[in-house]
């Protein structure tokens, strides 16, 4: 699969619109604080719109479409993805639990064995 390598520039204007989106979000929480005493619908409507504000500024950025092309590459190679059946999940998490107990009984043995040499042969202390 050939790939296509897109150099972008950043404009003076793309950094503009990074600002804008940056200086919309930090002015609606200023907003949803400062209208406190207007009640809660006043605030949370203020910091939605300048959100969504942010978010449409910021989408008009070249950061902002490689970030949507980002987004659309992710949902291409996810629908590439060939997920296991659910015989093969099943089988898979019977291993798992079939190594876990094998370790935790070989971890036991060991603990004990070295219990015993260390404080029954070598020290001699008895339990």
């Amino acid at each position: 699969m050939a790939t296509t390598q897109v150099e972008t520039v950043t404009t003076s204007a793309d950094k503009a619109k990074v600002g804008a989106a940056i200086a919309l979000v930090i002015a609606g929480l200023a907003a949803f604080y400062m209208l406190g005493k207007q009640g809660q619908i006043a605030q949370w409507g203020v910091l939605i719109v300048a959100l969504i504000a942010a978010v449409a500024v910021f989408f008009t950025s070249e950061p902002g479409k490689e970030f949507i092309a980002f987004g659309r590459d992710a949902v291409k190679e996810t629908k590439k993805v060939v997920w296991p059946t659910r015989k093969e999940s099943i089988q898979m998490t019977a291993y798992v639990f079939g190594f876990v107990v094998i370790m935790a009984l070989f971890l036991w043995l060991t603990d004990k064995t070295l219990e015993w040499v260390f404080y029954d042969l070598i020290l001699g202390w008895k339990k």
